[in-house]
């Protein structure tokens, strides 16, 4: 995200605290999109991820005065995003699980959601072998979103710096992975 594009949304949100409500909807178009798209990426399937973003946006506006740094709109939305997200797909899980016991669970809905979950745990467990550093700056780059020069700022380390990290730290997913399909 550019800093025009935070300067921009830091305005709105600026403006929308001094009573401008009619500015919420310019912020719901800049974002929108990219919401549910971020929804999908974590639930798989559209109309949940539609869901997802649909009351994320309500927590979002309820709780856009607690918000100190308006020109970090972006990050802190999709945190919400994706913990709305994953809380959806944890309810789908445990229903699925609820039907399944009571023996009506489609059986392909069922291994699509049990690949998904293998494959996950097996990326989850090949993170937590690397080095805290790198577990670290894979948390910060992909499951928050942020981007290399807010992890330089927030780490305090130079831009070339995370880009060699986070760099490094693929690469030994890859061989971690790779590794345990031998």
């Amino acid at each position: 995200m550019s800093k025009r594009e935070k300067k921009t949304d830091a305005l709105l949100i600026l403006q929308y605290r001094a009573g401008n409500t009619e500015v919420l909807s310019r912020l719901v178009k800049r974002h929108h999109k990219r919401f549910c798209e971020k929804a999908y990426w974590i639930t798989k399937d559209k109309e949940m991820a539609k869901d997802v973003a649909q009351e994320s946006w309500i927590i979002i506006i309820n709780k856009l005065h607690t918000l100190e740094h308006p020109d970090s709109f972006r990050s802190w939305a999709l945190r919400i995003i994706y913990t709305k997200a994953i809380d959806a797909v944890k309810h789908r899980n445990k229903e699925s699980k609820r039907v399944a016991s009571a023996g009506t669970v489609a059986p392909d809905t069922q291994s699509s959601t049990d690949e998904s979950n293998l494959i996950q745990q097996a990326l989850l467990k090949a993170i937590q072998k690397l080095p805290k550093e790198k577990q670290d700056i894979i948390r910060l780059f992909y499951r928050d979103e942020y981007s290399i020069t807010e992890i330089s700022a927030f780490l305090k380390i130079p831009v070339g710096t995370v880009k060699s990290r986070l760099f490094k730290a693929r690469e030994k997913l890859k061989s971690i992975i790779k590794k345990n399909k031998s």
